[in-house]
């Protein structure tokens, strides 16, 4: 029996068979590859590129990208925000542009979001060797710069011969949609398989729906995690990404209602609860709130619910001190289940949390914990205010002054994005998050860059959601190139552009280490040859402009807040910069992170910072 086939080049195949790939999750459906990103070099122009025109954008929506490690960052910013049931791909060129994806892919893997990179590779056929670009190995023929991508990918393949495409696209799609498996995908595209013709059979291209599944505990895992919760006299949850990815934010507050458990997040976990709920204790960890590491530090059972337990989630090894502290994981993977020796409930979020619930029927914790966790939440909003506040309409505005002028101006559903620098460990501590989404911390790889091609993602997913993306000058500096992006869009993208000359997170960390902020300040060479001369006259906000942007610079505390409430308002993409007081105001460090420090030095501030280093590490312990 014969069957209809179609006649169609790699390149043309591949994007008719993304475009009718569908996820389904709780009966709603999803197009599991929403659009390509793409730079085009001679590695895809003539074969990707010629498919994406041909196919057109009612079938595949192009978006034009001005860096390939950017456009990594904006699919994965479009699949969080769609909670990973939607991906988009990512084509580039052979050679330095498919380098170029190598740390996208890393953050990507890193954080469990899905993202699709097509890269072009060397002629399959070798007809011309080497190619210009092409890396050429003495004993590994068929290894190209593409190899980089595969230990940052969850699925890698090389597709040789077109008919290879037909398994190697399924199994990618399989990863893609798997809650377990997903991340960074990568499929290597010779640019003469690209363009060679294949007779495909049409089943191929009919509509596919990938099922995203919602795992059951087992019942004795159940029975198990129960009893340890019950046993228990001062339990304490650690909400996790995972929360947010399975849609389980209303499963934990029933969980917390029914049972008085106090939660605390991780950064990929802030919003679980909104910030005003009785029992959310705010961030945990070395960027943790008060109330959340003194839980942690007296916890005799830790509920650890969609996360991997980072070192910046407990303090390096530190936090969890009660000497009988068990821990119970809930998480879809049971590689993250099993660790600090957990009993484990290898399930999804949601449906784990639902479970858990149904067997704790009629259990809460004793009243005086939870008065003293209520009361000790009342205290660190104190701190907030104290921080946030700014009595001086006419003074130059702290970084938490900032946060305080920004948190009066958002709405419920506007998203915050951030990823490196020292904005991460004040708006753990200290933002107030209203929703699900509106916290967009990228913490797992903490990528200086992600956040204004993040922010495009977030408006790609969600049209009319005010977004701000919050970069430091160093940051900016990283990757302003997205900015042209927003604009040929027209997607309103608010940038927070926070002037403090140099990288203020890791000169505070270097200080503390005893390397004397060395190389971190963006200064003139002094006479001494050091960094710390006046500062670099470099204009960023004039920067900003040049590419397109609205930009409001505001030198005071009342500009920053009209600067702040017109960016809002704005629909084209906006820039609101502004120069901090350098001055402290951010609470410190309530947990200790583990940064080595040099064992024998000859400068007075390192060997003070080692007698301090053993005082701290003498608290690591392994949970067994």
């Amino acid at each position: 029996m014969s069957r209809s086939t179609l006649r169609l080049t790699v390149a043309q195949a591949l994007v008719r068979f993304l475009a009718a790939q569908y996820t389904e999750r709780d009966g709603r459906r999803h197009r599991l590859i929403a659009g390509t990103w793409g730079i085009f070099g001679h590695g895809n122009v003539a074969g990707l590129g010629q498919a994406l025109l041909e196919a057109g954008e009612e079938t595949m929506p192009f978006h034009q990208g001005r860096n390939e490690q950017a456009m990594v960052h904006a699919a994965v910013g479009h699949a969080r925000q769609l909670d990973r049931l939607s991906a988009q791909a990512v084509t580039t060129s052979i050679g330095p542009g498919a380098t170029n994806l190598v740390t996208g892919a890393a953050l990507a893997t890193i954080n469990r979001l899905p993202v699709l990179l097509l890269p072009g590779d060397y002629f399959a056929t070798r007809a011309a060797d080497p190619l210009l670009q092409q890396l050429e190995h003495p004993v590994e023929a068929d290894l190209s710069v593409n190899d980089t991508l595969r230990p940052v990918s969850r699925y890698f393949d090389r597709v040789h011969r077109p008919e290879a495409l037909i398994p190697s696209a399924l199994n990618a799609m399989r990863v893609l949609a798997d809650p377990v498996d997903t991340g960074a995908v990568t499929l290597a595209l010779p640019q003469d398989v690209q363009a060679e013709a294949y007779d495909w059979p049409e089943e191929f291209f009919a509509d596919r729906v990938w099922h995203v599944r919602r795992p059951a505990p087992e019942a004795a895992e159940l029975a198990a995690a129960a009893q340890a919760v019950r046993g228990s006299r001062r339990p304490l949850v650690v909400a996790g990404g995972g929360v947010h990815h399975s849609e389980a934010e209303q499963a934990l507050k029933a969980f917390v209602e029914a049972t008085g458990i106090p939660v605390a997040s991780t950064q990929a976990g802030k919003g679980s609860l909104r910030y005003d709920h009785p029992a959310d204790v705010g961030g945990i960890g070395h960027t943790g709130t008060a109330v959340a590491d003194g839980l942690a530090r007296t916890a005799d059972l830790v509920i650890g619910v969609g996360t991997r337990y980072s070192d910046f989630t407990t303090a390096s090894a530190t936090l969890f001190q009660e000497p009988d502290v068990r821990f119970v994981n809930l998480n879809v993977a049971a590689f993250d289940a099993h660790k600090l020796s957990a009993r484990t409930l290898v399930a999804d979020a949601r449906a784990g949390l639902e479970a858990l619930t149904e067997a704790l029927a009629g259990h809460r914790v004793d009243e005086a914990y939870e008065a003293e966790y209520r009361a000790g939440k009342e205290r660190w909003e104190q701190v907030v205010d104290s921080v946030y506040r700014a009595d001086d309409e006419h003074a130059v505005p702290t970084q938490t002054q900032v946060l305080g002028a920004l948190d009066a101006v958002v709405g419920d559903d506007d998203v915050v994005i951030n990823a490196a620098g020292s904005l991460p460990g004040d708006l753990h501590k200290l933002w107030r998050a209203r929703s699900r989404r509106q916290y967009h911390l990228e913490y797992g790889y903490s990528c200086m860059g992600y956040e204004i091609p993040a922010g495009i993602g977030v408006q790609q997913a969600a049209p009319g959601t005010p977004v701000w993306s919050l970069v430091g000058d160093g940051t900016y500096l990283m990757m302003p190139t997205e900015i042209v992006t927003a604009v040929q869009e027209g997607l309103p993208v608010n940038l927070v552009l926070i002037q403090n000359h140099g990288y203020a997170s890791i000169g505070g960390l270097s200080e503390a280490v005893g390397a004397e902020r060395f190389g971190t300040a963006y200064r003139y060479r002094a006479p001494d040859g050091t960094f710390s001369g006046d500062p670099l006259p470099v204009d960023l906000a004039a920067n900003a402009a040049s590419l397109g942007m609205d930009v409001l610079r505001a030198k005071t505390v009342g500009e920053l807040r009209e600067a702040l409430a017109t960016a809002r308002a704005s629909d084209r993409p906006t820039c609101v910069y502004v120069e901090t007081d350098p001055t402290p105001t951010s609470p410190g460090a309530e947990a200790w992170w583990d940064v080595p420090v040099a064992e024998v030095a000859s400068r007075e501030a390192a060997t003070s910072a080692r007698t301090t280093y053993e005082r701290q590490v003498a608290d690591r312990r392994r949970h067994l």
